[in-house]
Protein backbone atom coordinates (compact mmCIF):
# COMPACT_ATOMS: atom_id res chain seq x y z
CA UNK A 1 0.00 0.00 0.00
CA UNK A 2 1.48 3.33 -1.11
CA UNK A 3 0.66 6.78 0.24
CA UNK A 4 1.58 9.91 -1.66
CA UNK A 5 0.62 13.39 -2.72
CA UNK A 6 0.24 15.30 -5.96
CA UNK A 7 3.01 17.87 -5.73
CA UNK A 8 1.80 21.44 -6.24
CA UNK A 9 4.76 23.78 -5.69
CA UNK A 10 4.16 26.39 -3.00
CA UNK A 11 5.92 29.11 -5.02
CA UNK A 12 4.36 29.87 -8.37
CA UNK A 13 2.22 26.70 -8.65
CA UNK A 14 3.12 24.79 -11.85
CA UNK A 15 4.45 27.99 -13.35
CA UNK A 16 7.50 27.26 -11.19
CA UNK A 17 9.07 25.59 -14.24
CA UNK A 18 9.54 29.08 -15.68
CA UNK A 19 11.62 30.16 -12.66
CA UNK A 20 12.99 26.81 -11.55
CA UNK A 21 14.21 27.15 -7.95
CA UNK A 22 15.68 23.92 -6.49
CA UNK A 23 15.86 25.37 -2.96
CA UNK A 24 12.11 26.06 -2.95
CA UNK A 25 11.44 22.54 -4.21
CA UNK A 26 13.62 21.02 -1.50
CA UNK A 27 11.83 23.06 1.16
CA UNK A 28 8.47 21.86 -0.15
CA UNK A 29 9.62 18.25 -0.14
CA UNK A 30 11.01 18.65 3.38
CA UNK A 31 7.57 19.78 4.53
CA UNK A 32 6.08 16.55 3.14
CA UNK A 33 8.47 14.41 5.17
CA UNK A 34 6.37 14.82 8.33
CA UNK A 35 3.47 12.98 6.67
CA UNK A 36 5.34 9.70 6.23
CA UNK A 37 4.60 9.56 2.49
CA UNK A 38 6.50 7.38 0.04
CA UNK A 39 5.81 9.04 -3.35
CA UNK A 40 4.79 12.16 -5.20
CA UNK A 41 3.21 12.75 -8.60
CA UNK A 42 4.67 15.65 -10.59
CA UNK A 43 3.52 17.68 -13.59
CA UNK A 44 5.79 19.11 -16.27
CA UNK A 45 3.94 21.72 -18.33
CA UNK A 46 3.84 20.39 -21.87
CA UNK A 47 4.17 23.76 -23.71
CA UNK A 48 7.28 24.62 -21.69
CA UNK A 49 8.97 21.28 -22.26
CA UNK A 50 8.01 20.93 -25.95
CA UNK A 51 7.40 24.46 -27.23
CA UNK A 52 7.84 23.39 -30.85
CA UNK A 53 6.81 20.08 -32.37
CA UNK A 54 10.45 19.21 -33.07
CA UNK A 55 11.98 20.74 -29.92
CA UNK A 56 12.05 19.00 -26.53
CA UNK A 57 14.12 21.28 -24.31
CA UNK A 58 17.14 19.49 -22.78
CA UNK A 59 17.33 21.98 -19.92
CA UNK A 60 13.72 21.28 -18.99
CA UNK A 61 14.46 17.54 -18.89
CA UNK A 62 17.47 18.26 -16.67
CA UNK A 63 15.32 20.29 -14.28
CA UNK A 64 12.79 17.47 -14.07
CA UNK A 65 15.67 15.14 -13.23
CA UNK A 66 16.79 17.47 -10.46
CA UNK A 67 13.29 17.42 -8.96
CA UNK A 68 13.19 13.61 -9.09
CA UNK A 69 16.63 13.42 -7.48
CA UNK A 70 15.61 15.83 -4.71
CA UNK A 71 12.61 13.63 -4.00
CA UNK A 72 14.80 10.53 -3.92
CA UNK A 73 17.08 12.16 -1.35
CA UNK A 74 14.02 12.38 0.89
CA UNK A 75 12.90 8.81 0.36
CA UNK A 76 10.18 9.68 -2.14
CA UNK A 77 9.47 7.82 -5.35
CA UNK A 78 8.13 9.87 -8.26
CA UNK A 79 5.46 9.31 -10.88
CA UNK A 80 5.52 11.81 -13.75
CA UNK A 81 2.56 12.99 -15.82
CA UNK A 82 3.44 13.86 -19.40
CA UNK A 83 0.84 15.75 -21.42
CA UNK A 84 -0.16 18.75 -19.31
CA UNK A 85 -2.61 19.15 -20.62
CA UNK A 86 -5.31 20.18 -18.16
CA UNK A 87 -4.67 21.32 -14.59
CA UNK A 88 -7.06 22.97 -12.14
CA UNK A 89 -9.35 24.39 -14.88
CA UNK A 90 -6.49 25.67 -17.08
CA UNK A 91 -5.45 24.07 -20.37
CA UNK A 92 -1.77 23.89 -21.25
CA UNK A 93 -1.36 22.88 -24.88
CA UNK A 94 1.48 24.01 -27.13
CA UNK A 95 0.99 26.68 -29.79
CA UNK A 96 1.68 24.15 -32.53
CA UNK A 97 -1.72 22.53 -31.83
CA UNK A 98 -3.92 25.63 -31.63
CA UNK A 99 -5.32 28.59 -33.64
CA UNK A 100 -3.46 28.81 -36.98
CA UNK A 101 -1.95 25.37 -36.29
CA UNK A 102 -5.18 23.81 -35.01
CA UNK A 103 -4.90 20.02 -35.19
CA UNK A 104 -6.67 17.17 -33.45
CA UNK A 105 -4.66 16.12 -30.39
CA UNK A 106 -5.65 12.48 -30.77
CA UNK A 107 -5.68 11.77 -34.50
CA UNK A 108 -3.37 14.14 -36.38
CA UNK A 109 -0.36 11.98 -37.36
CA UNK A 110 2.24 14.72 -36.79
CA UNK A 111 0.81 15.64 -33.40
CA UNK A 112 0.57 12.03 -32.27
CA UNK A 113 4.16 11.29 -33.26
CA UNK A 114 5.36 14.44 -31.49
CA UNK A 115 3.47 13.48 -28.34
CA UNK A 116 4.99 10.00 -28.46
CA UNK A 117 8.47 11.48 -28.89
CA UNK A 118 7.89 13.76 -25.91
CA UNK A 119 6.67 10.98 -23.61
CA UNK A 120 9.55 8.78 -24.73
CA UNK A 121 12.00 11.58 -23.95
CA UNK A 122 10.56 12.22 -20.48
CA UNK A 123 10.61 8.54 -19.61
CA UNK A 124 14.06 8.05 -21.09
CA UNK A 125 15.52 10.96 -19.14
CA UNK A 126 14.39 9.31 -15.88
CA UNK A 127 14.75 5.62 -16.70
CA UNK A 128 18.05 5.24 -14.84
CA UNK A 129 16.77 6.69 -11.57
CA UNK A 130 15.73 4.05 -9.04
CA UNK A 131 13.01 6.24 -7.50
CA UNK A 132 11.24 6.86 -10.83
CA UNK A 133 7.97 4.90 -10.72
CA UNK A 134 6.82 5.51 -14.27
CA UNK A 135 4.71 7.77 -16.47
CA UNK A 136 1.08 8.73 -16.57
CA UNK A 137 0.23 9.74 -20.13
CA UNK A 138 -1.33 12.99 -18.91
CA UNK A 139 -3.69 14.52 -16.43
CA UNK A 140 -7.32 13.93 -17.46
CA UNK A 141 -6.46 14.39 -21.13
CA UNK A 142 -9.84 12.83 -21.93
CA UNK A 143 -11.45 16.20 -21.14
CA UNK A 144 -10.13 17.49 -24.49
CA UNK A 145 -12.17 14.89 -26.42
CA UNK A 146 -15.77 15.94 -25.79
CA UNK A 147 -18.14 18.40 -24.13
CA UNK A 148 -18.14 20.27 -21.81
CA UNK A 149 -14.76 21.38 -23.20
CA UNK A 150 -15.41 24.59 -25.17
CA UNK A 151 -13.30 23.45 -28.16
CA UNK A 152 -13.07 19.65 -28.11
CA UNK A 153 -11.02 17.41 -30.37
CA UNK A 154 -13.80 15.00 -31.29
CA UNK A 155 -12.97 11.30 -31.55
CA UNK A 156 -14.68 7.95 -31.12
CA UNK A 157 -13.82 5.14 -28.73
CA UNK A 158 -11.71 3.29 -31.28
CA UNK A 159 -9.60 6.37 -31.93
CA UNK A 160 -9.23 6.96 -28.19
CA UNK A 161 -7.93 3.42 -27.72
CA UNK A 162 -5.44 3.67 -30.58
CA UNK A 163 -4.12 6.93 -29.15
CA UNK A 164 -3.80 5.53 -25.64
CA UNK A 165 -1.95 2.45 -26.86
CA UNK A 166 0.49 4.61 -28.85
CA UNK A 167 1.18 6.85 -25.87
CA UNK A 168 1.66 3.96 -23.45
CA UNK A 169 3.97 2.23 -25.92
CA UNK A 170 6.07 5.41 -26.09
CA UNK A 171 6.38 5.47 -22.29
CA UNK A 172 7.47 1.85 -22.28
CA UNK A 173 10.00 2.50 -25.03
CA UNK A 174 11.55 5.27 -22.95
CA UNK A 175 11.59 3.42 -19.62
CA UNK A 176 10.93 -0.30 -20.03
CA UNK A 177 9.33 -2.13 -17.15
CA UNK A 178 8.13 0.87 -15.15
CA UNK A 179 4.53 1.49 -14.06
CA UNK A 180 3.05 3.39 -17.01
CA UNK A 181 -0.63 4.28 -16.92
CA UNK A 182 -3.20 6.82 -18.05
CA UNK A 183 -5.85 8.79 -16.20
CA UNK A 184 -9.34 10.02 -17.08
CA UNK A 185 -11.66 12.18 -15.06
CA UNK A 186 -14.80 10.39 -13.98
CA UNK A 187 -16.93 11.16 -17.06
CA UNK A 188 -15.26 8.07 -18.52
CA UNK A 189 -17.16 6.02 -15.92
CA UNK A 190 -20.38 8.04 -15.90
CA UNK A 191 -21.26 9.14 -19.47
CA UNK A 192 -22.19 6.56 -22.10
CA UNK A 193 -21.38 8.94 -24.95
CA UNK A 194 -17.83 9.72 -23.85
CA UNK A 195 -15.11 8.25 -26.13
CA UNK A 196 -12.79 7.27 -23.27
CA UNK A 197 -14.40 4.24 -21.65
CA UNK A 198 -14.15 2.20 -18.43
CA UNK A 199 -12.62 -0.63 -20.47
CA UNK A 200 -9.80 1.69 -21.57
CA UNK A 201 -9.07 2.65 -17.97
CA UNK A 202 -9.28 -0.89 -16.59
CA UNK A 203 -7.40 -2.75 -19.33
CA UNK A 204 -4.69 -0.47 -20.71
CA UNK A 205 -1.54 0.37 -18.79
CA UNK A 206 0.08 -1.20 -15.74
CA UNK A 207 -2.77 -0.37 -13.38
CA UNK A 208 -6.12 1.43 -13.30
CA UNK A 209 -6.10 5.06 -12.19
CA UNK A 210 -9.22 6.71 -10.78
CA UNK A 211 -9.84 10.34 -9.80
CA UNK A 212 -12.45 10.96 -7.11
CA UNK A 213 -14.00 14.41 -6.87
CA UNK A 214 -17.24 14.77 -4.93
CA UNK A 215 -18.13 18.09 -6.59
CA UNK A 216 -19.37 15.88 -9.46
CA UNK A 217 -22.87 15.79 -7.98
CA UNK A 218 -22.16 13.44 -5.08
CA UNK A 219 -21.77 16.10 -2.39
CA UNK A 220 -24.51 18.24 -3.90
CA UNK A 221 -26.93 15.30 -3.70
CA UNK A 222 -25.83 13.69 -0.43
CA UNK A 223 -24.33 16.59 1.48
CA UNK A 224 -20.81 17.10 2.87
CA UNK A 225 -21.44 14.68 5.73
CA UNK A 226 -23.40 12.12 3.74
CA UNK A 227 -22.21 8.55 3.65
CA UNK A 228 -22.01 8.57 -0.14
CA UNK A 229 -19.68 11.56 -0.07
CA UNK A 230 -17.10 9.72 2.04
CA UNK A 231 -17.68 6.50 0.08
CA UNK A 232 -17.26 7.95 -3.40
CA UNK A 233 -13.57 7.12 -3.77
CA UNK A 234 -14.10 3.52 -2.65
CA UNK A 235 -17.01 3.27 -5.07
CA UNK A 236 -14.80 4.27 -7.99
CA UNK A 237 -12.17 1.74 -6.92
CA UNK A 238 -14.74 -1.06 -6.88
CA UNK A 239 -16.38 0.14 -10.11
CA UNK A 240 -13.00 0.01 -11.84
CA UNK A 241 -12.51 -3.65 -10.91
CA UNK A 242 -15.66 -4.68 -12.77
CA UNK A 243 -14.03 -4.06 -16.16
CA UNK A 244 -10.59 -5.50 -15.40
CA UNK A 245 -9.48 -8.65 -17.21
CA UNK A 246 -7.10 -9.64 -14.41
CA UNK A 247 -9.09 -10.16 -11.18
CA UNK A 248 -6.35 -8.67 -9.01
CA UNK A 249 -5.40 -5.77 -11.30
CA UNK A 250 -4.21 -2.96 -9.01
CA UNK A 251 -6.20 0.28 -8.76
CA UNK A 252 -4.48 3.57 -8.01
CA UNK A 253 -6.58 6.29 -6.38
CA UNK A 254 -4.48 8.88 -8.14
CA UNK A 255 -6.45 11.96 -7.13
CA UNK A 256 -8.79 12.59 -4.24
CA UNK A 257 -9.29 15.77 -2.27
CA UNK A 258 -11.59 17.79 -0.06
CA UNK A 259 -13.00 20.61 -2.23
CA UNK A 260 -14.68 23.54 -0.46
CA UNK A 261 -17.49 24.46 -0.22
CA UNK A 262 -18.70 20.96 -1.13
CA UNK A 263 -16.59 19.77 1.82
CA UNK A 264 -16.38 22.76 4.18
CA UNK A 265 -12.91 23.40 5.65
CA UNK A 266 -14.17 22.44 9.10
CA UNK A 267 -15.11 19.00 7.77
CA UNK A 268 -11.97 18.40 5.67
CA UNK A 269 -10.15 16.34 8.30
CA UNK A 270 -13.16 14.10 8.94
CA UNK A 271 -13.68 13.68 5.20
CA UNK A 272 -10.03 12.75 4.76
CA UNK A 273 -10.11 10.12 7.51
CA UNK A 274 -13.40 8.61 6.35
CA UNK A 275 -12.43 8.53 2.68
CA UNK A 276 -9.14 6.83 3.40
CA UNK A 277 -10.75 4.31 5.77
CA UNK A 278 -13.22 3.23 3.09
CA UNK A 279 -10.56 2.99 0.38
CA UNK A 280 -8.23 0.98 2.61
CA UNK A 281 -11.04 -1.56 2.96
CA UNK A 282 -10.90 -2.26 -0.80
CA UNK A 283 -8.72 -5.15 -2.03
CA UNK A 284 -6.05 -4.58 -4.67
CA UNK A 285 -5.52 -0.86 -4.05
CA UNK A 286 -1.99 0.04 -5.15
CA UNK A 287 -2.01 3.37 -3.37
CA UNK A 288 -3.60 6.72 -2.62
CA UNK A 289 -2.19 10.02 -3.89
CA UNK A 290 -3.93 13.01 -2.28
CA UNK A 291 -4.66 16.22 -4.14
CA UNK A 292 -2.67 18.14 -3.29
CA UNK A 293 0.48 19.02 -1.37
CA UNK A 294 0.28 22.83 -1.00
CA UNK A 295 -2.46 25.41 -1.43
CA UNK A 296 -2.43 27.67 -4.46
CA UNK A 297 -1.10 31.13 -3.63
CA UNK A 298 -4.01 33.59 -3.71
CA UNK A 299 -1.73 36.07 -5.45
CA UNK A 300 -2.39 33.94 -8.55
CA UNK A 301 -5.57 34.98 -10.34
CA UNK A 302 -8.55 33.29 -11.96
CA UNK A 303 -8.55 29.86 -10.35
CA UNK A 304 -11.95 28.48 -9.38
CA UNK A 305 -12.39 29.18 -5.69
CA UNK A 306 -12.23 25.53 -4.67
CA UNK A 307 -8.75 25.14 -6.19
CA UNK A 308 -7.06 27.53 -3.78
CA UNK A 309 -7.51 25.50 -0.60
CA UNK A 310 -7.00 21.85 -1.58
CA UNK A 311 -3.50 21.50 -0.10
CA UNK A 312 -2.52 19.43 2.90
CA UNK A 313 -0.28 22.43 3.62
CA UNK A 314 -0.84 26.14 3.19
CA UNK A 315 1.33 27.75 0.56
CA UNK A 316 3.65 28.93 3.34
CA UNK A 317 4.07 25.24 4.33
CA UNK A 318 1.93 25.10 7.47
CA UNK A 319 0.26 21.75 8.01
CA UNK A 320 -3.55 21.89 7.82
CA UNK A 321 -6.08 19.67 9.64
CA UNK A 322 -6.55 17.48 6.56
CA UNK A 323 -2.78 16.99 6.45
CA UNK A 324 -2.76 16.01 10.13
CA UNK A 325 -5.55 13.52 9.44
CA UNK A 326 -3.68 11.94 6.56
CA UNK A 327 -0.51 11.76 8.62
CA UNK A 328 -2.33 9.82 11.34
CA UNK A 329 -3.87 7.40 8.86
CA UNK A 330 -0.50 6.76 7.21
CA UNK A 331 1.22 6.12 10.54
CA UNK A 332 -1.56 3.81 11.72
CA UNK A 333 -1.33 1.84 8.50
CA UNK A 334 2.45 1.60 8.67
CA UNK A 335 2.34 0.46 12.29
CA UNK A 336 -0.01 -2.31 11.24
CA UNK A 337 2.10 -3.31 8.22
CA UNK A 338 2.09 -6.95 9.27
CA UNK A 339 -1.71 -7.12 9.10
CA UNK A 340 -3.51 -9.66 6.96
CA UNK A 341 -4.36 -8.61 3.39
CA UNK A 342 -7.67 -6.84 2.93
CA UNK A 343 -10.45 -9.43 2.82
CA UNK A 344 -12.29 -9.98 -0.48
CA UNK A 345 -15.67 -8.37 -0.93
CA UNK A 346 -17.88 -11.42 -1.13
CA UNK A 347 -21.12 -9.70 -2.23
CA UNK A 348 -21.26 -7.97 -5.61
CA UNK A 349 -23.92 -5.80 -7.21
CA UNK A 350 -24.65 -6.66 -10.82
CA UNK A 351 -24.04 -3.76 -13.20
CA UNK A 352 -25.76 -3.74 -16.58
CA UNK A 353 -24.42 -1.03 -18.90
CA UNK A 354 -25.07 -2.83 -22.15
CA UNK A 355 -22.13 -3.95 -24.29
CA UNK A 356 -19.23 -3.65 -21.81
CA UNK A 357 -16.49 -2.29 -24.08
CA UNK A 358 -18.47 0.79 -25.08
CA UNK A 359 -20.68 0.78 -21.96
CA UNK A 360 -23.47 2.90 -23.48
CA UNK A 361 -25.56 2.61 -20.32
CA UNK A 362 -22.90 3.76 -17.88
CA UNK A 363 -25.02 6.75 -16.89
CA UNK A 364 -26.54 4.49 -14.19
CA UNK A 365 -23.13 4.62 -12.48
CA UNK A 366 -23.19 8.41 -12.04
CA UNK A 367 -24.36 10.17 -8.87
CA UNK A 368 -28.14 9.93 -8.85
CA UNK A 369 -28.06 6.94 -11.20
CA UNK A 370 -29.87 3.76 -10.21
CA UNK A 371 -26.72 1.70 -9.77
CA UNK A 372 -24.79 4.42 -7.91
CA UNK A 373 -27.59 4.89 -5.40
CA UNK A 374 -28.10 1.14 -4.90
CA UNK A 375 -24.39 0.60 -4.23
CA UNK A 376 -24.37 3.49 -1.78
CA UNK A 377 -27.40 2.11 0.08
CA UNK A 378 -25.65 -1.21 0.62
CA UNK A 379 -22.31 0.35 1.55
CA UNK A 380 -23.77 2.95 3.91
CA UNK A 381 -25.74 0.19 5.63
CA UNK A 382 -22.55 -1.59 6.62
CA UNK A 383 -22.13 -3.80 3.55
CA UNK A 384 -18.92 -4.21 1.54
CA UNK A 385 -20.25 -4.41 -2.03
CA UNK A 386 -18.07 -5.22 -5.01
CA UNK A 387 -19.24 -4.67 -8.60
CA UNK A 388 -19.60 -7.30 -11.34
CA UNK A 389 -20.66 -6.70 -14.92
CA UNK A 390 -23.90 -8.41 -15.95
CA UNK A 391 -21.99 -10.42 -18.57
CA UNK A 392 -19.86 -11.99 -15.80
CA UNK A 393 -22.49 -12.41 -13.11
CA UNK A 394 -22.77 -16.16 -13.81
CA UNK A 395 -19.11 -16.76 -14.64
CA UNK A 396 -18.11 -19.05 -11.79
CA UNK A 397 -14.40 -18.81 -12.50
CA UNK A 398 -14.45 -15.00 -12.55
CA UNK A 399 -16.47 -14.79 -9.35
CA UNK A 400 -14.24 -17.29 -7.58
CA UNK A 401 -11.08 -15.44 -8.65
CA UNK A 402 -12.44 -12.29 -7.03
CA UNK A 403 -13.75 -14.04 -3.90
CA UNK A 404 -17.38 -13.22 -4.75
CA UNK A 405 -19.89 -15.69 -3.32
CA UNK A 406 -23.15 -13.72 -3.71
CA UNK A 407 -24.50 -11.48 -6.45
CA UNK A 408 -27.38 -9.03 -6.11
CA UNK A 409 -29.21 -6.97 -8.67
CA UNK A 410 -29.77 -3.35 -7.67
CA UNK A 411 -33.52 -3.91 -7.42
CA UNK A 412 -32.92 -6.41 -4.62
CA UNK A 413 -31.04 -3.97 -2.40
CA UNK A 414 -32.84 -2.46 0.61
Amino acid sequence: MRFGVNYTPSRGWFHHWLDFAPDDIRADLDSLAVLGLDHIRVFPLWPLFQPNRSLIRPRALDQLGLLVDAAGERGLDVSVDGLQGHLSSFDFVPSWTTTWHRRNLFTDPDVVEAQAAYLRALAGALAGRPNFLGMTVGNEVNQFSAAPHPDPDRIDAGQAERWLRRMLDACEEGAPGRAHTHASYDVAWYDGTHPFTPAHSARLGTMTAVHSWVFNGTAQRHGPGGAATALHAAYLVELAKAWAVEPARPVWLQEVGAPAPHVPPGRAADFTRATLAHVLDCPDVWGVTWWCSHDVDRALADFPELEYGLGLFTNDRRLKPAGEAMCRVVREWQEGAAREPVAPRTTALVLDVGEPDGAPGRGVCAPGGAFFEAWMRVASGGGRPAVVLAQRARDADHLAARGITEVLVPQDTP
